[in-house]
């Protein structure tokens, strides 16, 4: 071997989230979001208000979703049918960045550049009937203050946008201002939601007993139908849908990797919990562990440790290839498999301390009574694609829930975005 192993379950060690420390995590975030309740303020997590509840399922009509979440912009057209039956009837979507054509999301581009963008796209979605009416949602995952379901006023911009101009303003009356430029006058936004928010209300309108929505992808964030708090204007049931931003995460301990990490991160001091779980920060900190064996850092990403963890091979023929792309030389076999075995322990960490925010949110909806029958609507790659995510979700359930596990389970809603926000203008207008 080319490093120690007790060089090696040391730094393994680090990773370890034992049925103690996730239970404590749990209660943890149910406390904090028992303070967020009582004064947001006061909680690691923003527990934005969405101004709507739980679809009733009888929700019908032809709406527009626009999907504004990252680079990658969509439009649709969906016709919903009720009792969950749903169809696309148009979809469009382009980049709002094209290398060496345009740039929509830089700080030298304009509101002007990048709404216009959005009202084009609208207009082939309507295939240019300016005339129909249409009700629009639409899907924002920026972090946003909002006081009804229809205005959301950008706080401030991440995932490397910068368009200036559009902080502190209200995202859907700069919207119906390039829509009108246009000439598109038909086209009424209605409801404006986070990613988050859209898939709970899209696993809702599916299927019963849903409350709780997540992202389990590059970032990560959870809400959940809150049942004390109601909006006088009464979109949807049940309570009103909160948008935690849990990535902020911060009451629980970090190894000292994820310090280092936090430390030369763009915002230190932030996003604690994000930077535990997320694929965006999986390969980071496998990187440090990794450093720590070789004495060399080299550049891993959650895609290198998917691949890495899904060679079951006796001679682990892939992920030795894996990695010997990536260090530049061949590692021993005995080599492969510690490393192997460090991706693993923090991708099944990563797994167990989401699972412990879900619990937390069971715990919190239960109060003092019974655990009720419920899914967890997920949506995203690390949940989705990751090997070992699904089945380390369900253990830590079991070991948290004991015979109460049997009520709670996750599931994948792929692609709730769009239909969510087709839903929140159903719920808006109806």
């Amino acid at each position: 071997m080319s490093f120690e192993e007790g060089k090696f379950q040391e730094v393994l060690s680090e990773f370890a989230a034992t049925p103690e420390f996730i239970r404590e995590v749990a209660a943890n975030f149910r406390q904090d979001l028992q303070i967020g309740l009582r004064d947001p303020k006061s909680s690691s997590m923003r527990m934005l208000k969405s101004y709507v509840g739980l679809p009733t399922g009888n929700e019908k009509g032809e709406f527009l979703a626009l999907d504004f979440g990252g680079t990658n912009v969509r439009v649709l057209r969906i016709k919903l049918e009720g009792e969950g039956r749903y169809e696309v009837t148009k979809r469009v979507g382009e980049p709002l960045v094209l290398e060496g054509k345009y740039d929509y999301i830089g700080k030298d581009s304009t509101v002007d550049q990048m709404f216009g963008f959005l009202a084009r796209l609208i207009d082939e979605a309507i295939d240019g009937d300016h005339s129909t009416r249409f009700y629009l949602g639409h899907t924002f995952s920026f972090p946003s203050s909002q006081d009804d379901l229809n205005n959301a006023r950008l706080i401030i911009w991440t995932k490397e946008f910068a368009t200036p101009g559009v902080e502190g303003e209200v995202v859907n009356d700069l919207l119906l201002t390039a829509l009108k430029k246009r000439g598109i006058e038909n086209v009424v936004p209605v409801a404006v939601i986070n990613d988050t928010v859209a898939v709970l209300l899209s696993a809702a309108y599916k299927q019963s007993d849903v409350y709780t929505g997540s992202i389990y992808a590059t970032g990560h964030n959870t809400c959940y139908l809150e049942g004390s708090i109601h909006d006088p204007k009464g979109f949807g049931r049940g309570g009103m849908i909160l948008n935690l931003e849990c990535g902020n995460f911060m009451k629980l301990t970090p190894n000292r990797f994820d310090t280092e990490l936090d430390q030369k991160s763009e915002k230190p001091g932030e996003q604690r919990f994000e930077k535990m779980v997320s694929g965006r920060y999986m390969g980071e900190l496998f990187s440090m562990a990794v450093a720590e064996l070789l004495g060399e850092k080299f550049n891993f990403t959650a895609i290198d440790m998917s691949g890495i963890v899904a060679d079951e091979s006796p001679q682990l023929t892939k992920a030795a290839k894996i990695l010997a792309e990536k260090v530049g030389r061949e590692l021993e076999l005995a080599d492969v498999a510690r490393i192997r075995e460090l991706a693993a322990a923090i991708i099944v960490r990563s797994a167990r301390l989401v699972t412990a925010s879900y619990v937390g949110i069971v715990w919190q909806r239960a109060g003092n009574g019974e655990i009720q029958k419920q899914h967890v609507a997920v949506d995203g790659s690390v949940y989705e694609k990751m090997p070992l995510v699904k089945e380390n979700i369900n253990r830590a359930l079991s070991e948290l829930l004991g015979e109460d596990a049997a009520k709670v389970d996750t599931i994948l809603d792929n692609g709730g975005s769009g239909l969510g926000a087709a839903i929140a203008a159903a719920m808006a207008v109806q």
